[in-house]
């Protein structure tokens, strides 16, 4: 059992990002979605990454962008991941050109499996809530609509905090975890003692995790 990666996300200020990384972060990311409180520009984003140590990802997410946003924010951030959370096409995910994670809003009846499938092509799929507009608004989904069978690596999102991201973990088995309101004191403004809580808890069940006894 490898460790599950924690990714932070809508970060926009220096003191975030250092306690992101300081806490064990693996990957940051910046909202590229200008209704969003936590948008960054890309120039803003490429000034934050800067702060980043090796072997910590900057991820980038966008919601129906336009080719010159995404261009400016590739040209910025050379090094990062895309994210789409928007209604990209898997023509238009490729196009980037550059690996990509694909969000999933999760509801009753979605056919995750036939999604996975649509999208093969992506690092993972990052399953959030499904609400009004555009990313998870920090609701919690039903985890009993997560299939057993997803073929590609699942990070799980929405509403995700320290208080309940073990019996996620433990329910799910995700790859990764990402938590953006879980850790905040106001939109956009992370908690850096809600950054350290929220990665020991995701510690803490990996290690419950790796003493299980093996299933035979």
């Amino acid at each position: 059992m490898s460790r599950t990666r924690i990714k932070i996300c809508g970060l926009t200020r220096e003191a975030d990002v250092e306690a992101a990384v300081a806490a064990g972060a693996d990957a940051i990311g910046f909202v590229f979605y200008e209704k969003s409180p936590r948008h960054v520009s890309p120039a803003r984003a490429a000034e934050l990454a800067r702060l980043l140590p090796p072997f910590v990802m900057p991820v980038g997410l966008f919601v129906n962008a336009p080719a010159a946003l995404l261009q400016a924010a590739q040209e910025a951030l050379p090094q990062m991941l895309v994210q789409f959370h928007g209604d990209e096409s898997p023509a238009d995910c490729q196009r980037a050109g550059r690996p990509y994670i694909r969000a999933a809003r999760m509801l009753p009846g979605f056919d995750l499996l036939d999604f996975a499938q649509q999208y093969s092509s992506a690092q993972a799929l990052l399953l959030d809530a499904h609400v009004e507009g555009y990313g998870g608004g920090g609701k919690v989904f039903d985890w009993s609509l997560i299939p057993r069978n997803v073929p590609s690596p699942v990070v799980l999102s929405g509403g995700v905090h320290a208080g309940n991201v073990a019996q996620g973990m433990l329910q799910v088995r995700p790859w990764a975890v990402d938590v953006s309101s879980g850790v905040e004191q106001a939109k956009g403004l992370k908690d850096a003692a809600l950054i350290r809580q929220f990665c020991a808890a995701v510690r803490e069940a990996d290690a419950q995790i790796a003493a299980e006894p093996p299933q035979t």
